[in-house]
């Protein structure tokens, strides 16, 4: 569910220090402690494991992408050898693969499943999962993840689904694998919520980032989205006052709607389109947000 508790993010925690994630576990021991309203005992805990951790592993401050992407790309090469040799041991395995993502009940394990599709080498993978995104209980986020693993899997060319009760034609190559492979004016959004949220409400902003790109996922290549990347530039304020508003109300923040507007310049000219943008993303929200 969105916003996510404090015991999920002590359980984060844990795994990143048991798994040596030192870094990670230094931005989100940050991000804590910009957090208002725990217990004091909390902050004291988490400064004093911050300073420990930075000066026990001060390499982990200064991870570059250079360093992420070579260890992102080292998983992705053991991924592919643990699957190959599951086919190597049962020919049957893709088949096994498949019939978890489709005729199961998503979980954690499905999910798992759909990632191995992307590194089985046979072209019957591809057929299938074109045939499930036209699946009209399938949720937009699932959808987007059979797109990314589409695209990983080498497939070209368009292909046209239902999303969102609309027909939309995407091109597999081009579908983002990262939220910074996004076109500009989707980061542009966030920009905009930062310039008036990161210094005094930096715990709005990190979850109106989250919610964003899942949004932005769930209605990738829709009519919403294709207005974001071709309108004018007041449609960014648009969404970006829609985004702070639902991420205020849901953390209970005293801003009124009247003043976030003001904050975005939405006009009377913009009040429409505004109302439009917050009710698309409350709909999305009521459906459901997997984590």
């Amino acid at each position: 569910m969105f916003p996510k508790t404090l015991d999920y993010y002590q359980i984060e925690l844990t795994r990143m220090l048991e798994t040596e994630r030192y870094g990670e576990a230094i931005e989100l021991l940050q991000f804590l402690l910009h957090c208002q309203g725990q217990d004091p005992k909390h902050y004291e805990e988490w400064q004093a494991l911050l300073e420990w951790l930075m000066s026990a592993f001060p390499k982990s401050l200064h991870t570059d992408e250079q360093e992420l992407a070579e260890e992102e790309e080292g998983e992705e090469q053991l991924a592919r050898r643990h699957v190959e040799a599951k086919i190597a041991e049962d020919k049957n395995y893709p088949k096994k693969l498949l019939q978890a993502v489709m005729e199961r009940p998503m979980s954690e394990k499905s999910f798992l499943a759909l990632e191995q599709l992307a590194f089985v080498d046979l072209s019957e993978i591809d057929d299938a999962l074109h045939i499930w995104l036209n699946r009209s209980d399938l949720h937009p986020l699932l959808q987007y993840r059979v797109l990314q693993i589409l695209n990983r899997r080498g497939s070209q060319g368009l292909i046209k689904f239902q999303r969102g009760g609309e027909e939309v034609e995407i091109e597999l190559d081009q579908v983002p694998l990262k939220p910074t492979d996004f076109p500009s004016q989707i980061q542009d959004v966030l920009e905009r919520i930062e310039q008036h949220t990161g210094i005094h409400n930096p715990t709005l902003f990190y979850f109106a980032q989250e919610l964003w790109y899942q949004f932005i996922m769930g209605v990738y290549g829709t009519m919403n989205y294709r207005s974001m990347l071709s309108e004018e530039d007041s449609i960014l304020d648009v969404w970006a006052a829609a985004l702070h508003t639902i991420v205020a109300e849901t953390l209970q923040d005293d801003q009124s709607d009247e003043e976030i507007r003001n904050l975005y310049g939405i006009t009377d000219s913009l009040r429409l389109r505004y109302e439009q943008a917050y009710r698309s993303m409350k709909q999305f929200i009521s459906i459901g947000i997997k984590s």
